[in-house]
């Protein structure tokens, strides 16, 4: 059997570039650490966690299993952390370093569903859940 989730990610399942993140860290996911939940899905209720509509779809969200919640490149660093891939994405969070990856992330959730139909590839698809 295996222990609950550390971690809950709030995905974009209409994201091109999301599905395959989301199918790689399921790959990575051996221990079970993460649940996902496709914001886009049919009934996903983002009140449920005390998040609007609007705040889930302008970046990634994660909750703990503590209950916290974590936005943008934090929610990133938490599930790479959470499949052990931490020291991956490590350089991420790093005080001169952080800045910069948090304004990226920023640009890329504002334009990730048009750069995805341009750019985007529809393999890597997650399971809806």
């Amino acid at each position: 059997m295996n222990p609950p989730p550390r971690l809950t990610l709030f995905y974009d399942g209409e994201c091109p570039f999301c599905r395959r993140e989301v199918a790689a860290l399921r790959r990575r996911d051996r221990r079970a650490a993460l649940q996902l939940q496709d914001i886009a899905a049919p009934g996903f209720d983002a009140a449920r966690y005390g998040l609007s509509r609007e705040e889930v779809h302008r970046a990634l969200h994660a909750r703990t299993a503590d209950g916290r919640i974590l936005r943008g490149m934090e929610a990133v660093r938490a599930a790479y952390r959470a499949v052990g891939l931490g020291g991956l994405a490590a350089p991420t969070g790093w005080p001169l370093l952080r800045p910069l990856f948090d304004a990226a992330y920023a640009v890329f959730a504002r334009h990730r569903r048009r750069w995805g139909r341009r750019f985007g590839r529809s393999g890597g698809e997650a399971p809806r859940v």
